[in-house]
């Protein structure tokens, strides 16, 4: 399919931007840059939202619950880890995105505030992400819902933290998780990949040499090749673990690293709903308020989430 013409509109404004030069810029730099929430107007309706703190051994995250209007009496939750690249995104970038999904699942959502690489490199955000699971578990009762209906979501590095978090807690023991939703997830370090050389060259807002900068900020050295808990794809068993949504977008870079995902955990016989999204690229999910095509995709997502948390 050719590109989404909301898309395409939306990469005409990106691309009056200033060009990043990945050689010299810092982390702190690459945050001011896109730590920026994109709104148009006010954002979709909750009937509560708190921001609350999350005491772990060593240190608080930030995080924000986001209940639905339609959730009823203690409701299900998702706990939900933002996306970009281990080292930019806060919950404020990804506000829209929880409240839409919020409304199309029913589901009260948790987003939570990980620490970022390369301060806090690997597995310090993984860390943070199981244990912000762990905990919402424990606290259900202030926190107003069911633990016994746990799901868990990111887009982008946070879908390779949602992916990792329920590798982990079927591995070493936790809370039972219902579903992982997985939005263009990160799984692997091959940039050879098909669709890095389709859509990896700049022109669809993720590049392959952005990709790699991550993951250098996230990992360190790229050629140590497969590391537990970060290059997901490679993880050696995948059976045994919740039932997964995995949205790809026709133009991201990602892409084929979706699909290998989805095809794996499908192979090893979770139940599995896959898609690429005809037209999109990376992000598109976040965009909805720009890209209203992107809606449909949530919604369905959302019905999908409501019937595995019901």
């Amino acid at each position: 399919m050719t590109l989404n013409p909301q898309v395409e509109a939306l990469l005409g404004m990106f691309a009056q931007m200033p060009p990043v030069d990945l050689a010299t810029i810092t982390a702190p730099e690459m945050r001011a840059a896109n730590d920026r929430p994109m709104a148009m107007g006010p954002p979709p309706e909750v009937a509560q939202v708190r921001d609350l703190s999350i005491d772990l051994p060593g240190r608080t995250l930030a995080a924000r619950l986001y209940v639905p209007a339609d959730a009823g009496e203690n409701p299900p939750l998702l706990v939900y880890y933002h996306g970009g690249g281990w080292v930019v995104g806060t919950i404020d970038t990804h506000d829209g995105t929880c409240r839409a999904i919020a409304r199309a699942s029913g589901a009260a959502v948790l987003s939570v505030g990980y620490r970022l690489a390369p301060e806090a490199p690997f597995p310090a955000s993984l860390d943070d992400c199981h244990d912000a699971l762990v905990w919402a578990h424990d606290h259900a009762a202030d926190l107003g819902i069911d633990a016994t209906r746990l799901a868990v979501a990111g887009d982008s590095a946070g879908g390779n933290l949602a992916a990792a978090v329920a590798i982990r807690v079927r591995d070493h023991g936790g809370p039972a998780l219902r579903h992982q939703l997985l939005i263009y997830p990160v799984t692997d370090t091959d940039f050879t990949r098909a669709s890095y050389g389709e859509n990896g060259a700049g022109n669809y807002f993720l590049s392959t040499a952005m990709m790699e900068w991550f993951w250098q900020q996230y990992i360190g050295d790229l050629a140590q090749g497969h590391v537990d808990g970060a290059t997901v794809l490679h993880t050696g068993d995948l059976a045994g673990l919740p039932s997964a949504t995995v949205i790809m977008a026709e133009y991201d870079p990602l892409r084929d690293e979706g699909v290998a995902y989805a095809e794996r955990l499908s192979a090893a016989g979770n139940p599995v709903h896959a898609e690429v999204a005809p037209g999109m690229i990376h992000g598109f999910f976040s965009m909805f308020e720009f890209v209203t095509d992107a809606l449909p995709h949530i919604d369905a997502a959302g019905a999908r989430l409501r019937a595995a948390l019901a």
